[in-house]
Parts: structure tokens; C-alpha cells; sequence
């Protein structure tokens, strides 16, 4: 009984490593295969896996595609195909440019916004696609701030009426601790080469100087997205600016009303307008879904072997904004 239990595991590690010696192989034939005469060949960007969402007809390979944008719009979350999340969104809008079967697409928008800048190059991405093919804008919980400001890329821009939409706006914050540092007996030594260089540093007041410099530069950044909001949806920039273009936040239903969008509808309404603006009607719909990556597998396999103790707090509990980062996000979204 020994002998056959000794023998069950020889046959068992000899094929663990016969398997480890194949997956080495692999990974070095695909390693040698981008190298040629000393120089490492382009990296071919990831193709994203489609999903059938809807069959199309018979024999017909159009297709309308679908991408989800969900959550904080940040350059700092990891992406599923890239390095952060902004670069799969811009990489998965190129893929649906470059595929001559994808005839339209549609934008499902579940997010209250996040950084300036990474919401811009989102939008640019959705204006790049939408000038080669049609681009519906489906805005479900939540497209509040950036999630709005991405949005007006769009050619044809549906909400549900229940939809959070709207908050124009900018944020910059910062946290003021000087008192707290008195109390426990620290105190902030700084040097710096210009008057300017702590800004925003928490640990004494802010000068009327510098508080006039970060709001200028906020309104700045407004009129960026005031400019986009009134190009892109018709409206006057100004009666935007004394009216609805102050933070506040709208239901789908209102924002119709305030023409910050084109319908009202469920996502199925956005599959079919997307068919209707693309002159596709019997187009699949599919929706992109993260490729498959061998090294983000063994990554994963890598992290399960490790022990790790991790309590997560529910999301309102913490602080979502870090200090001197300007955001298009709703002020109830702040700490």
C-alpha cells in the first residue's frame, strides 16, 4: 500500500513538472519570437473578447458593440487589458474604430466622474470614434460630472429617466490638520524654492494669495467643460453658466427637459438607436469583455497563494479624493 501511494505521487510531481517544463517553453518560444536580430518587435495591443449580447440575422456580420465605463474615472485603477482603466476604454474605442464589422456603438456610463484629465482623454477617445461611426451614450445609475463631461463625446446621448446625471463642475480639496498638529505637538517644517511650492499644505492656513490662485485655476478648468457642454449639446455657454452649470445634479427626466440630453429609455432603446444611426438593423450586439492574458493569469495564480488579511469599508466611509487633485466629481461624492 506504501509502495503504491509512493508511486501515486512520483507520477504525480513528474507530471507537475513535465507541465512546468511546457509552460517555461511556451513563454521562452514567445519571448524569442518578439526579439529579431537584437530588437524587441512592437507589442500588438490586446483584442478584446465579444460577448453576444443580441443575435443579428442571418448571415450578417455587422455588429454594434458595447462598452461599459463603471466607476471612479481615474488613471490610478488598474485596467483589465492595460495598465489603468482610461487606457482600456481608449484601446477598446479603437478596436471598435479599426473593426470594419462594428458599425456603431454604444457607451453604457455608470460612473460619478473622477480626474480632469483622464475624463478628457476618454471624451476625446469617444469624439475620435464617433467622427468614423455612430457612438449612443446610455447613462444608466449614475453619469454625474466626468461621467457627464465623457458622455457629451457622444453623438446621441440616453439616460433612464431615474438617472443621476448633470453636476457641471470642478472640485480641488485639501485637508487642514495645523490644529491637530498643535494639540499633539508636531509642527510642518518646509523649504521650498518659490511661494508657491507647498500649496495646499494642510499643516497651516492657506494665504489669500494661494486661494485665489487654486480657484482661478478651477474656473479655469470649468470653462474647459462649460465650453464642451455648450459646443457639443447647442446650448449658450453663459445661460449655461447662470443657470443649470452650477454642480447641481439632475434626473434623466430633468435633464431632457434641460436638453443635456437626447431621450429617455432602457439600454435596449440605446442598442436600437445605435442600429437606426448606423443603418445596421440587423447588427449583433456584443458586448467587449477583458482578453485573455497569460501573464495577468499567473499573476492572479501568484496572489492566491499568498495569505493576506484584507477588510474593506464601505466606500462613503473613506476618503475617495486625494489632496490637490482637480476632479470633475459631485461635492456629495467628496469626504
Amino acid at each position: 500500500m506504501a509502495n503504491r501511494k509512493l508511486g501515486c505521487l512520483t507520477l504525480f510531481l513528474f507530471l507537475a513538472l513535465c507541465a512546468s517544463v511546457i509552460i517555461n517553453v511556451f513563454l521562452a518560444i514567445a519571448l524569442l519570437g518578439r526579439v529579431s536580430t537584437g530588437v524587441a518587435r512592437e507589442e500588438p495591443l490586446a483584442k478584446f473578447r465579444e460577448i453576444v449580447v443580441q443575435r443579428g440575422g442571418r448571415g450578417v456580420s455587422d455588429r454594434i458593440v458595447i462598452i461599459v465605463m463603471r466607476g471612479l474615472i481615474s488613471s490610478s485603477i488598474p485596467g483589465a487589458a492595460s495598465d489603468n482603466m482610461v487606457d482600456d476604454l481608449r484601446m477598446a474605442l479603437q478596436q471598435a474604430r479599426d473593426d470594419d464589422r462594428v458599425k456603431g456603438v454604444v457607451l453604457e456610463v455608470d460612473s460619478p466622474g473622477g480626474e480632469v484629465t483622464a475624463s478628457d482623454m476618454i471624451y476625446n477617445a469617444v469624439v475620435k470614434t464617433r467622427a468614423r461611426k455612430p457612438v449612443v451614450v446610455y447613462m444608466d445609475s449614475l453619469a454625474a460630472s466626468g461621467g457627464y463631461y465623457v458622455s457629451c463625446g457622444g453623438k446621441y446621448l440616453m439616460a433612464n429617466e431615474t438617472t443621476i446625471t448633470g453636476s457641471i463642475g470642478v472640485i480641488i480639496q485639501t485637508l487642514n490638520y495645523e490644529q491637530l498638529f498643535n494639540k499633539v505637538g508636531l509642527a510642518s517644517v518646509v523649504f521650498k524654492s518659490g511661494k508657491f511650492k507647498d500649496l495646499l499644505n494642510g499643516a497651516r492656513p492657506m494665504t489669500p494669495e494661494e486661494r485665489e490662485f487654486v480657484q482661478n485655476f478651477v474656473m479655469k478648468t470649468y470653462d474647459k467643460f462649460l465650453g464642451i457642454v455648450a459646443k457639443e449639446r447647442n446650448l449658450p455657454a453663459d445661460g449655461l453658466r447662470n443657470s443649470i452649470a452650477d454642480g447641481r445634479i439632475f434626473s434623466g427626466k430633468e435633464a431632457l427637459e434641460n436638453k443635456l440630453i437626447d431621450g429617455v429609455g432602457q439600454i435596449e432603446d440605446a442598442y436600437a438607436k445605435a442600429k437606426q444611426l448606423s443603418g445596421a438593423p440587423e447588427a449583433a450586439v456584443v458586448r467587449y469583455a477583458a482578453p485573455f492574458s497569460l501573464g495577468r493569469f499567473f499573476r492572479a495564480l501568484g496572489e492566491t497563494n499568498q495569505s493576506k488579511l484584507q477588510i474593506e469599508l464601505p466606500k462613503q466611509f473613506l476618503p475617495q479624493l486625494e489632496s490637490g487633485r482637480a476632479y470633475f466629481l459631485p461635492s456629495y461624492y467628496a469626504p
